[in-house]
């Protein structure tokens, strides 16, 4: 990989990289929504909801459209989605070991703890 290529990939990693902006791509996973709808679904206000779709927006991750007075957004790259399924599945498994560990007495590689 070349070192532009790492640099945009880091780029478009640091712009989901925050839990409230995962939380507004799983929202748009059922497809577009509204600003007012998708602050309600993560529980945030307006005003820091669009400012978590604008820094997405920005590296090609959401896209929007207006309606009249309503912003909607919806995924524009379903690729991040396969990414963050698969850092996901990561978590669920680091998390699984840990509970493993716990309740075995065992670290996650097997080894005495």
């Amino acid at each position: 990989m070349d070192k532009e290529l790492a640099v945009q990939a880091a780029e478009v990693l640091k712009a989901v990289a925050h839990p409230i902006r995962l939380q507004i791509i799983e929202a748009l996973e059922a497809g577009r929504r509204s600003v007012n709808e998708i602050a309600e679904t993560v529980g945030e206000k307006q005003a820091i909801t669009s400012q978590q779709l604008t820094i997405m927006k920005d590296k090609g991750i959401v896209s929007s459209h207006r309606e009249g007075a309503h912003v909607f957004y919806q995924i524009e790259n379903e690729s991040v989605i396969r990414v963050l399924g698969c850092v996901y599945n990561h978590c669920r498994k680091k998390t699984r070991g840990r509970k493993q560990a716990s309740t075995t007495g065992r670290s996650p590689m097997g080894r005495t703890i």
